[in-house]
């Protein structure tokens, strides 16, 4: 497994202090990138909070999903969550270590009582003496919230004085892509009231060791959820439900609980969201398909990736982006003069990057740019890698809607049928496309439409 060391430099450790005017949060940015650029400490917001108890707890959740391994636990180092603003929302994420779970707070323009938000994306620091801190508010008495330095500040620090290193696996980061892609397709399943969902969510196991195997399915009953042993339509696929315990942290203060899925083809496990809405904020958690089985393998962005069109509309998308909170698909294809559809893989493509997230409240990408080089999760996908080597090498042939791939001593057949491409290899034999195509299909991909590859177009 391909992975690198990634070094968080703060100017100083975030701080919860209190004085005789009140307490004030102060969480200290590393680098990233705004619209003028990058800055080696950005300032996003100076203001209240309008709910701190609630919003402290939404950021504890946060870092415990950042903190936590899900499966084969290690006492494994975590990277600081990733706090965006734009413009007129913070949304702070993270993602597991196993890579199995996604978390968002999004504290919202009605949580927010400052005179701006500012746009752009960075690492924040959250240490064990803040969680500490944090975890001892239990009034919502005035708080004062910094994301970034202090303005005075701001043009007198004379270099960083907290350094973290934690490792950054290409898993970790394909993983984090193909969250947001997998959020892109799911549907609202049910909405639950503020009891229904603290009894609900209180049900589910909290299991200290490894999450279950296996996966659970639920389905809206009236206003209520009740489990069902089969996927019927309309069911929201619960894999590993002890991983949904960074949500008690808030539970007390839900106003309900939204439950998002994929359509149901059939009885293979699938990703789910599950979103607690709050006063002024949301706090959103993702679940791979599998407690074992973390996001970086699902496949859904590689056929994004496999073509230079892609790669190029992505490119001119990009700089039509500007932090916006919700980005809409038509407003870029009109300002582009691409198509809807184009658009749409362009943003996928994109969110490889991580330079955008999706909102399941909203319907909706939104514009960030995570403050890693995050194309080494292209550059370095497995899958892709492989079918940019067989097309490359001249191992395709084509035959009208049949094509043929050459791949060690075997020869694989890959057919095209109702827009989808199929294969005789093991891969497909498995998986029947629940986790993207196969290194053949894509290789295929390629070659018809042309793609720049290794070796030249074949």
């Amino acid at each position: 497994m391909t992975r690198s060391v990634q070094a968080l430099a703060y100017a100083r450790p975030s701080a919860l202090e209190s004085s005789q005017v009140g307490a004030s949060l102060g969480l200290e940015t590393a680098g990233g990138l705004t619209p003028r650029g990058a800055e080696a400490h950005p300032r996003f917001f100076a203001g209240f909070l309008s709910a701190p108890r609630i919003a402290a707890r939404g950021l504890l959740a946060v870092a415990d999903v950042a903190a936590a391994r899900y499966y084969q636990r290690t006492l494994a180092a975590s990277l600081d969550p990733v706090v965006t603003g734009n413009g007129d929302r913070l949304r702070f994420e993270s993602f597991s270590g196993c890579c199995g779970v996604y978390a968002r707070l999004d504290v919202l323009q009605e949580g927010l009582e400052g005179e701006w938000t500012g746009h752009g994306t960075t690492n924040v620091d959250v240490n064990n003496p803040l969680r500490d801190a944090l975890s001892r508010i239990t009034a919502d008495d005035p708080l004062h919230l910094r994301v970034g330095p202090e303005e005075l500040a701001v043009t007198t620090l004379d270099g960083p004085v907290v350094e973290k290193k934690v490792p950054l696996p290409d898993r970790w980061l394909r993983g984090f892509a193909e969250a947001q892609v997998a959020s892109a397709g799911f549907d609202l399943r049910a909405e639950l009231s503020a009891a229904q969902a603290v009894a609900f969510l209180r049900s589910l196991p909290r299991g200290s060791g490894n999450a279950a195997r296996g996966a659970q399915w639920v389905v809206a009953s009236g206003s209520a959820l009740r489990p069902t042993t089969r996927p019927v339509p309309g069911a929201v696929c619960l894999p590993g439900p002890e991983r949904l315990v960074a949500l008690q942290r808030v539970l007390r203060h839900a106003t309900a609980l939204r439950v998002y899925g994929p359509p149901v083809a059939d009885g293979a496990p699938v990703a789910s969201a599950w979103e607690v809405v709050l006063p002024g904020m949301r706090l959103t958690l993702t679940l791979s398909p599998d407690a074992s089985r973390g996001f970086s393998g699902e496949g859904g962005v590689l056929a994004a990736l496999a073509t230079d069109e892609a790669a190029a509309d992505a490119e001119l998308v990009s700089v039509l982006l500007a932090w916006e909170p919700t980005i809409e698909p038509a407003t870029l294809a009109e300002r582009s003069g691409l198509s809807v559809e184009r658009v749409r893989a362009a943003l996928t493509r994109l969110g490889t990057a991580g330079r955008v997230g999706y909102d399941l409240a909203d319907a909706a990408y939104f514009h960030r740019e995570l403050p890693y080089d995050a194309d080494r999760a292209e550059r370095h996908n497995p899958r892709l890698v492989a079918a940019r080597e067989l097309a490359g090498a001249g191992a395709v042939s084509l035959d009208g809607t049949v094509a043929y791939v050459a791949s060690g001593d075997r020869r694989y057949q890959v057919r095209e049928g109702d827009g989808a491409l199929t294969c005789t290899c093991q891969w497909w034999a498995d998986y029947r496309g629940k986790r993207g195509p196969c290194k053949h299909a894509l290789a295929v991909t390629m070659v018809r439409r042309g793609a720049t590859v290794a070796g030249g177009v074949r």
